[in-house]
């Protein structure tokens, strides 16, 4: 869903908003008119990160989610979701918006299933390039450093392949970066 103007609504789920603030980079979200947050997510990150979700830049809304659908239930049981999980993707049906924010994969199987769209926080490193709000040599020094810095799991193999996609794709050719 997208507002009057044509800008984009997301809903977070915690992971990609713990990994950015572990980075330090939570304003790549800012390029969003609105990143919703469920009260079980919202509480979730302000158990891990309580001054991430304090970031100005971000423009965050805190939703209350009440309505159940059967649907829901039924992923969340095959896919073992926890409620923060379960509480995006109902914010995502009940609002009508089309992008979910999560790192957690059987999320992302579940999102799928109800034709959502996905980002993760390398996704949306990425995406920061294309928007302007990090150069290149930027989101190349924050992936390399999400093993130290953040608490992101990722295959250590995959994270490689994804850096040397990007520096290939930015047109880096074998230099420090």
């Amino acid at each position: 869903m997208t507002d009057a103007i044509g800008e984009k609504l997301v809903v977070a789920d915690a992971g990609p908003l713990i990994h950015l603030d572990e980075l330090s980079v939570l304003d790549v979200l800012s390029e969003y008119a609105q990143v919703c947050v469920p009260d079980a997510v919202w509480q979730e990150v302000m158990n891990r990160r309580p001054n991430a979700l304090g970031n100005s830049a971000v423009p965050w809304k805190k939703v209350t989610v009440t309505k159940q659908f059967p649907r829901i239930s039924a992923l969340a049981e095959l896919y073992s979701l926890h409620s923060g999980e379960q509480e995006a993707l109902t914010l995502c049906l009940v609002a009508h918006i089309d992008t979910l924010l999560s790192d957690d994969t059987a999320a992302r199987l579940a999102a799928n299933n109800l034709r959502l769209t996905t980002h993760g926080t390398l996704g949306l490193l990425l995406r920061a390039v294309r928007t302007g709000t990090r150069t290149p040599e930027q989101v190349l020094t924050l992936l390399q450093a999400i093993p130290q810095r953040s608490t992101l799991h990722i295959r250590p193999s995959l994270l490689a392949e994804v850096i040397a996609q990007a520096r290939t794709a930015w047109g880096f050719d074998g230099g420090s970066l």
